[in-house]
């Protein structure tokens, strides 16, 4: 594990209730080898309690990083059985955000607009790949289900002589709710990177 997953996280996962972990969630508890198993991003993924493992059920998955697990942990922890408001928000509309999310903790949407650029079509396509949902707003975005509960938008807009184009990751509301800013900063550094990747998969 890197230096920012470490044996203690899993330790504190296992001093929850697993039955409040699996009701919160929606992830599901084996007792007899003590691990849960989450849906991420439409990926399945084991939690593994005795060995301070998080493994990925998805062959040849390039979802899983150590950003990815820093997420799964939390979110087992921490989030709450609260349903999505509807309400988008940008990282600085987050409780304590705008002084967090600036400098070493901005959030990195030049990956994604570094590969896509003006490309709209190849944008739209690769956000389907990734289950992504449209919405109406910018030139192009979409949401996609990192969890039932944690939703977030990808915005992209098309640049042109005196502007580049540009991507804005929003967040519903009740984010803050579930996670710490740095695990919201996790998350969202795996989207720019995962969205990133797509046109070279």
């Amino acid at each position: 594990m890197s230096d920012f997953v470490e044996d203690v996280h899993f330790k504190d996962l296992a001093a929850y209730d697993p039955v409040d972990v699996a009701a919160r969630t929606h992830c599901k508890y084996n007792s007899d080898n003590n691990e849960y198993t989450i849906q991420v991003w439409g990926n399945d993924y084991k939690v593994l309690l005795n060995e301070n493992k998080i493994i990925s059920l998805t062959s040849n998955n390039k979802f899983h990083d150590d950003y990815l697990n820093l997420f799964i942990l939390y979110y087992l922890m921490k989030s709450k059985n609260i349903k999505p408001s509807g309400q988008w928000v940008s990282e600085k509309d987050i409780p304590g955000g705008a002084a967090f999310f600036r400098g070493p903790h901005t959030i990195p949407t030049h990956l994604i607009t570094h590969v896509f650029k003006n490309d709209l079509p190849e944008f739209e396509k690769i956000c389907q790949t990734h289950l992504g949902n449209p919405i109406e707003m910018a030139d192009k975005a979409y949401w996609f289900e990192i969890t039932p509960h944690i939703p977030i938008a990808v915005l992209y807009w098309q640049g042109d002589e005196d502007f580049e184009s540009e991507a804005k990751l929003l967040y519903d509301k009740t984010i803050a709710q579930h996670l710490p800013l740095d695990i919201i900063y996790a998350i969202a550094v795996k989207v720019c990177r995962i969205l990133g990747q797509g046109k070279r998969m």
